[in-house]
């Protein structure tokens, strides 16, 4: 249950699948991450012309990855439905022919959608580039992006069976006590998935943990905790939007692992970072902080996560 003021928020199932469609559509940045964007469904075929159509693609410039994108409930069943449709999928999009309709689908949204052009020209991508490297990221092993509303053992054991990596999230529907046309959702903080496949091939056939902790999982509190930041540290971001002025903001790390940037507070990088990009004029919704902020020293605090992370494994400890 939430709460907010008087009011009471319970959980409620979705309509049908439609309406978890319609939810990941409008909010996909927080599943795929910032500098992602979506592409529509779209018909691809198997080598012998058996017809499939995932929910959407999701391309993700930042880590030059994409995903085939199949949008589910958790009541529909694992072996008589999610199984063989997303098998189907990933056949598919393997097809050369697959592959070069994505592309030139996702070069079309770049020359109409400004947003989409704002990410490219944020990683410093050139309107000459856009087609090699859109071509390059559909070139790769697709992963298989997974947003539901409840994830039974099933669905994970036969996930961590599939070559492809799977992302599993969960996105979550409340309804007001007493007024269930008052609807809000809830989804994951920094798009972190319930299940990772990636992730969990650091751990090992006895279950013993080879890489000690997931990129997801590190907080600026960790990086404290191991004098790799401390309180009162600055960090540093410029921001350039594509047709305006580039702005230089100062963060400073707080006791409780927070981040002050123009007098206010945020609980983590990300919020920082995109509170600093909307006051210089983006209409982003979403941002990378850790790839965001530096120190004074030009270290980007995406590089002090990974020293802690190369610091927690067991055979460094």
């Amino acid at each position: 249950m939430l709460i907010f003021n008087d009011k009471k928020f319970i959980q409620a199932n979705f309509e049908d699948e439609d309406e978890l469609e319609r939810i990941v559509l409008e909010n996909y940045e927080y599943l795929f991450g910032p500098g992602s964007f979506y592409l529509p469904k779209k018909l691809i075929k198997t080598r012998d012309g058996i017809g499939t159509i995932p929910d959407g693609y999701a391309i993700d410039l930042n880590a030059r990855r994409w995903f085939i994108v199949e949008v589910e409930l958790g009541r529909h069943n694992v072996w008589n439905h999610i199984a063989p449709q997303i098998s189907k999928q990933i056949i598919a999009a393997q097809q050369e022919l697959s592959r070069k309709l994505l592309v030139e689908i996702a070069v079309n949204q770049y020359k109409e959608d400004d947003s989409i052009k704002d990410i490219f020209s944020d990683l410093n991508i050139l309107e000459l580039d856009v087609r090699k490297v859109l071509s390059e990221i559909l070139e790769t092993t697709p992963l298989i992006g997974l947003p539901i509303d409840a994830i039974s053992s099933d669905l994970k054991d036969w996930a961590r069976t599939l070559k492809n990596d799977v992302k599993l999230w969960t996105v979550r529907k409340y309804v007001e006590f007493g007024d269930p046309k008052n609807i809000i959702y809830e989804f994951p903080e920094e798009h972190k998935p319930v299940l990772d496949t990636q992730e969990e091939k650091g751990i090992d056939n006895i279950g013993q943990d080879k890489t000690s902790i997931a990129t997801y999982d590190v907080s600026i509190t960790d990086l404290i905790n191991a004098d790799c930041l401390h309180v009162g540290d600055k960090i540093l971001m410029s921001y350039k939007p594509r047709n305006g002025i580039q702005r230089n903001y100062d963060g400073t790390i707080e006791e409780d692992g927070s981040i002050s940037v123009l007098g206010k507070k945020f609980s983590s990088l990300s919020y920082a970072a995109l509170f600093g990009i909307q006051d210089a004029g983006s209409e982003r919704k979403t941002v990378n902080g850790w790839t965001s902020w530096r120190t004074p020293q030009g270290v980007l605090l995406s590089e002090l996560r990974e020293k802690y992370l190369e610091n927690m494994k067991p055979e460094n400890r």
